[in-house]
């Protein structure tokens, strides 16, 4: 069973957020949050697979609440609830190690999928929404991993298909792996390069020139 915490200052949100989930018979909400600070308070209480984190709310804001909750516990996956996909926080919020993003007027379907992923580690990002994370954080020079840190071969094949946006079962199909070692793969590239996510973990592939600017691989 996943074990959520819905964060939201509409209760009217949470509650439609909770019935969708519980109504997919994998997923229970062990708790809701209606401000970024009941939401780290709510996360440590309950250590959720996964929390759904609204980023505009009271006395803390989603962002804010990312990082604390990250901070104190690496392991959660937090996959952010905004009202519009341009949001600037958005990007502030993957960048922080949010797993990916929902727009609130998603299908029910799509949030079912995307905390069955998150609870994976595998987030549900669009490959546009991928390019702008990636040429924003490049643009920002921010502080990466420019070296391989001893990534062995099929570690950087790994990391260069993760940095073109592909998922797990994908990256498994390119290279004939099981799901399974494949997040194995992924994991040593995490813990190998310091990273907290996906995304990270593509603008690093870009860094290192195993991606070009038109997300396609530069090695065979």
């Amino acid at each position: 069973m996943i074990r959520i915490v819905v964060a939201d200052d509409q209760a009217l949100v949470r509650a439609g957020v909770r019935m969708m989930l519980e109504a997919a018979g994998d997923m229970t909400v062990c708790a809701e949050a209606a401000d970024g600070a009941q939401a780290v308070q709510e996360a440590e209480r309950h250590r959720p697979d996964v929390v759904l984190m609204d980023l505009r709310m009271p006395r803390v804001d989603g962002l804010e609440a990312t990082r604390r909750i990250l901070a104190a516990r690496p392991g959660t996956r937090i996959v952010v609830l905004t009202t519009f996909a341009e949001d600037e926080n958005v990007y502030a919020a993957l960048r922080a190690g949010a797993l990916g993003f929902l727009v609130k007027d998603d299908p029910p379907d799509r949030m079912v999928e995307a905390v069955r992923r998150a609870a994976q580690g595998e987030p549900l990002l669009a490959a546009s929404v991928l390019r702008r994370v990636v040429a924003r954080a490049l643009a920002a020079e921010e502080e990466y991993p420019r070296v391989p840190a001893a990534l062995t071969e099929r570690e950087l094949q790994v990391l260069t298909l993760v940095g073109i946006g592909l998922s797990n079962a994908e990256i498994g199909e390119r290279l004939h792996l099981g799901v399974t070692t494949v997040k194995t793969h992924v994991a040593a590239v995490m813990d190998k390069l310091d990273l907290r996510n996906r995304t990270q973990a593509a603008v690093v592939a870009h860094r290192l020139g195993l991606v070009d600017a038109d997300f396609r691989p530069t090695r065979p």
